[in-house]
Order: C-alpha cells, then sequence, then structure tokens
C-alpha cells in the first residue's frame, strides 16, 4: 500500500509493486466508484472513437453530462 486516504467524503486507497504496477481504488461522490490499474508493460495509445452511438438522449445544449438516473434493482442502493 503506498497511500491509504481516509477522508470522509472521498475515501480512496493506492497500492503498487516493486515492478511498476499501479491499483488505485476511490469511492467518490453519490457511490461512484473508480478502479484504475496501471501496468508498466504495455505503451501509450490514442484511444479510438465509439462505434456505437450514445444510448441516451444528451441535451446540446447542457453544460455537464447528467449523472445517470436508472434503476436497477440489483446496483442500485435503495434509501436516499
Amino acid at each position: 500500500m503506498t497511500v491509504i486516504n481516509n477522508d470522509v467524503d472521498v475515501p480512496a486507497i493506492y497500492a503498487s509493486t516493486p515492478d511498476g504496477f499501479q491499483v488505485s481504488l476511490i469511492l467518490a461522490d453519490k457511490g461512484q466508484v473508480h478502479f484504475d490499474v496501471d501496468s508498466p508493460c504495455v505503451r501509450r495509445s490514442e484511444v479510438a472513437r465509439s462505434t456505437s452511438p450514445a444510448t441516451a438522449f444528451l441535451d446540446p445544449s447542457a453544460e455537464l453530462i447528467p449523472r445517470p438516473n436508472i434503476h436497477s434493482d440489483f446496483w442500485s442502493a435503495s434509501g436516499s
């Protein structure tokens, strides 16, 4: 473990191995989870544009992408 962030609102944990692999787990705003893995044995490359269209309507005048509002009995938390 390289860093443990005990922040009440956005806790996180970071780990790395001696040979350069890194993992981070961040619990963000409103239950969002970010899990990142870095590997020293790959080269940086461009990310290709999506070949499929978006499945949800996005107002062209919107400044920000809205939070998802789809409920799943399996994935969605109950309560506030």
